[in-house]
């Protein structure tokens, strides 16, 4: 039935039209932004989810950061007790060197005394972001340091686990600085101080290996957490990033059908004045 009142065709041609326009927009802001979920309008449960995920993905990031840290942090007293060690071998080979009857006593005292000396420099002066691992006196900045290696969230709880790795320091300015060392004065003296230094490497070495496999630790959990943070990423990625290729094709042919939605519209809007050609 045609009318001059209602115009039911143009009626439908504009609510078609009024669809496609906001599909358009979608695809258009699709491409511009890259994201198909852009906000909690587009799609409030994709959007919320992925929000949770952007603050574990933040999260993760910062422990990654904190164990890179941690790392290095253990990483700088292991080469100072590496160096201990170093320095306690050729001691002892001084040591022994002297176990010879008629060696100079006093100079290879004198050389073990600077070693030594040389020893309490490295313990007391190994540090990094204040934290001094060959040392426990407070004053050389000797201190433990634990670093949050990851979090733990229950499903449907509201409370986050989190879990942490320590690593202890070690007392070498207690066992080996102030440790007992015989002076050398002759060769039964020398054999004495052998033993001892035997023991101070095995201290040395001990500490050092320690501190290997707690660096070793730390640069692993870095290494599963930056892994952690690129899956999430990944997903989140999943969840609101738009397909370019399909939004690209969409948008044309969005384009396509606004021009002929355009056209019925023009199309539907001259239907009443063919009416008047009935009055003619």
């Amino acid at each position: 039935m045609s009318s001059i009142l209602t115009n039911n065709g143009a009626i439908v041609a504009l609510q078609t039209l009024k669809s496609i326009n906001s599909d358009l927009n979608k695809a258009q802001s699709e491409i511009s932004t890259g994201k198909s979920v852009a906000n909690a309008q587009d799609n409030s449960a994709i959007w919320a989810i992925s929000k949770v995920m952007e603050t574990d993905q933040e999260a993760f990031k910062a422990i990654q950061s904190g164990l890179n840290v941690a790392e290095a942090t253990v990483a700088t007293a292991r080469v100072g007790a590496e160096q201990v060690v170093d320095l306690l071998k050729e001691m002892k080979n001084l040591a022994l060197n002297a176990g010879t009857d008629g060696f100079d006593y006093t100079k290879v005292q004198t050389d073990i005394t600077a070693k030594m000396a040389q020893i309490a420099s490295i313990v007391s002066g190994t540090q990094m972001n204040g934290i001094n691992l060959l040392s426990t006196n407070g004053v050389d900045g000797g201190t433990s340091f634990t670093v949050m290696a990851s979090l733990d969230r229950e499903v449907g709880a509201a409370t986050t686990t989190v879990n942490s790795i320590s690593v202890a320091s070690l007392d070498f300015e207690g066992t080996i600085v102030g440790g007992t060392l015989t002076a050398i004065a002759d060769q039964s003296t020398a054999e004495t101080a052998v033993g001892e230094l035997e023991m101070l490497i095995d201290t040395a070495v001990n500490g050092a290996a320690a501190l290997g496999s707690a660096g070793k630790r730390i640069s692993d959990q870095a290494n599963f957490v930056g892994k952690l943070a690129d899956s999430l990423d990944a997903g989140i990625g999943s969840l609101v990033d738009a397909d370019m290729e399909e939004a690209s094709a969409r948008l044309q042919a969005l384009q396509t059908q606004q021009q002929l939605g355009i056209q019925a519209l023009s199309i539907a809007n001259q239907a009443p004045s063919a009416i008047l050609s009935l009055f003619r």
